[in-house]
């Protein structure tokens, strides 16, 4: 191996000097994925390339002093940031929420249909803290941090504001009826005299089914976010989903995954919290591929094409709003 270093040492700046050249090292041949006892100088390079693709000038030599060469493809070498620090500009794939909310996770940029500025897309309960547009829960203006609160982002940390929203209808859920409200403190008060600790509570049931949960929030400054998916890239465009295709996702918590469309057109009751819970028709139905955290995550099929929306799931499903709707609802585009 001494003589590979000298080799290293001779030869650096004539190889580091090639295109697509990221490093150099020292190692053993492999031949077809296996590792062999031949001694080699290692070339990375960002991407493998056919030799007639690359002039001459720029291909590495197959030996150097007789010792060969082997050429490893190793990427865009860079600096491995957290998905829940700060960042500016900050990408999708990274943590972000309400002021109110833990976190959730970034999930594209996207163009505002009028006026073509670009703007965050994420979940309803990720940017908007699950408002029905009249529990007070949030307004247009109130601020987004990066990353969400649960990450250690203050009011320091803002990166945007609340643009709008698709109200969440809940399907059950607290009645605020006065008359309703006025029922139940007198039956507490009643209550509390022959039962007191037990206390009695109307709950409104609501028959109406909900598309989407998502939002959009628009960045303080334009270059405090990136198109680019964290450890994905940009969206070529959209695809309608079908059954058996596979998907993926970058989100703040689980990083990376991948599954399958297991079925379409899903009707189905969502928790939202103890004691709420929302109705969504036209959803997408996959394997297991998100945990707390990573709503609010664009889903892309194989070739970086938007299928929807992440925004709910539990150990063996996930579930997905179909990108048209969230398009077609939020007046957004990519």
């Amino acid at each position: 191996m001494e003589r590979i270093q000298r080799l290293l040492r001779q030869y650096e700046k004539k190889l580091m000097s090639l295109d697509n050249v990221v490093g150099i090292g020292m190692g053993y041949k492999i031949v077809r994925g296996r590792t062999t006892n031949k001694p080699a100088v290692m070339v990375l390079v960002k991407r493998k390339y056919p030799e007639g693709q690359l002039k001459s000038k720029h291909v590495v030599p197959k030996a150097l002093n007789e010792v060969p060469t082997d050429v490893i493809e190793v990427g865009e070498i860079r600096l491995l940031s957290s998905r829940t620090e700060k960042a500016r500009p900050a990408r999708p794939g990274m943590s972000i929420g309400h002021f109110k909310v833990t976190a959730g996770t970034f999930g594209a940029v996207v163009r505002d249909e009028k006026t073509g500025e670009p703007l965050i897309l994420s979940n309803n309960h990720v940017l908007a803290n699950a408002t029905d547009g009249k529990d007070g829960k949030s307004a247009v203006g109130d601020p987004i941090l990066q990353p969400g609160t649960y990450d250690g982002g203050s009011m320091s940390d803002v990166i945007a504001s609340l643009e709008r929203f698709v109200p969440i209808t809940k399907s059950s859920g607290q009645d605020r009826c006065p008359i309703a409200r006025g029922v139940e403190k007198a039956a507490n008060a009643v209550l509390k005299m022959v039962k007191p600790n037990y206390r009695m509570h109307f709950v409104k049931n609501n028959n109406s089914y909900n598309l989407i949960d998502a939002a959009v929030a628009k960045p303080v400054k334009p270059e405090y976010i990136l198109q680019d998916i964290f450890d994905l890239g940009k969206i070529k465009g959209t695809v309608e989903p079908r059954i058996g295709m596979t998907v993926k996702k970058s989100g703040r918590t689980s990083g990376i995954t991948e599954s399958s469309i297991k079925a379409l057109d899903v009707r189905l009751k969502v928790m939202l919290g103890p004691s709420e819970e929302a109705a969504f028709c036209e959803q997408i139905l996959t394997g297991p591929m998100a945990q707390p955290g990573d709503s609010g995550s664009i889903v892309v099929d194989e070739n970086m094409n938007a299928v929807g929306l992440l925004f709910a799931g539990s150990d063996q499903a996930t579930i997905i709003n179909p990108i048209a709707n969230v398009m077609k609802l939020l007046k957004i585009t990519f």
